[in-house]
């Protein structure tokens, strides 16, 4: 079976899909782009200038105008530019954090970043990530699921959140995904699920090679 050259991996918050994404992506030499940074980038701009999270129409307009660009490094470390700078360092603030959930439900805003998004794809030999990605943005592309206890999750993120300062609870970490999960499953534009024909893989327990390992076999990479 010949490697597919566009992979799509969605999965909810913490189900391991970044981390996953971008080893698989190392391994086999592909670009790596994670849209939830896109996403993060875009929250960030609207915040700095002022417009309201559920400003759809001021928000709609911002992301047309908006270019995202994802720079991959070495290690795999990316690097994303907008606004006419390296915004990478403020994409995980609380700030973020709360707002971009609200921000990624915007019709307008989600038609705009997957233009952007099958722009990126052009060409293939790039693992995407996000939560439809399989379903609305590469529906050709080799797709992947990626998914994981809330537990589990809930533990996954806290740490991520510990490492960037200033956590909050394990339980408030719970209360958020929970609410997060319904906002991402519940949206009239891109809701996220389970795409048609995707490899559909439990990440709890697993290494991160172990994972990629069942992708790999699973998909014919």
């Amino acid at each position: 079976m010949p490697t597919p050259s566009v992979i799509a991996i969605d999965g909810p918050v913490a189900s391991g899909k970044t981390t996953v994404g971008r080893e698989l992506a190392a391994r086999l030499g592909y670009r790596f782009v994670d849209t939830g940074l896109m996403y993060r980038a875009l929250t960030l701009v609207a915040l700095r200038r002022g417009i309201d999270p559920r400003d759809g129409a001021a928000l709609g307009k911002l992301a047309e105008q908006t270019e995202i660009s994802i720079v991959t490094g070495p290690g795999g470390a990316a690097a994303v530019h907008a606004d006419g700078g390296d915004v990478t360092a403020d994409l995980r603030t609380a700030e973020v954090e709360d707002a971009v959930s609200v921000v990624a439900q915007v019709p307008a805003v989600r038609h705009a970043m997957v233009a952007q998004q099958q722009r990126i794809a052009e060409g293939g030999n790039v693992v995407m990530v996000g939560r439809d990605i399989g379903t609305k943005v590469l529906p050709d592309a080799a797709k992947v699921f990626l998914t994981a206890s809330p537990a589990e999750r809930a533990r996954r993120r806290h740490v991520e959140l510990e490492e960037g300062g200033g956590a909050p609870s394990l339980e408030d970490v719970r209360e958020s995904l929970a609410l997060r999960d319904t906002l991402d499953s519940e949206r009239a534009e891109g809701p996220l699920r389970v795409a048609d024909g995707a490899v559909v893989v439990e990440t709890d327990g697993l290494a991160v090679e172990a994972v990629v390992d069942a992708v790999v076999a699973r998909i014919g990479a």
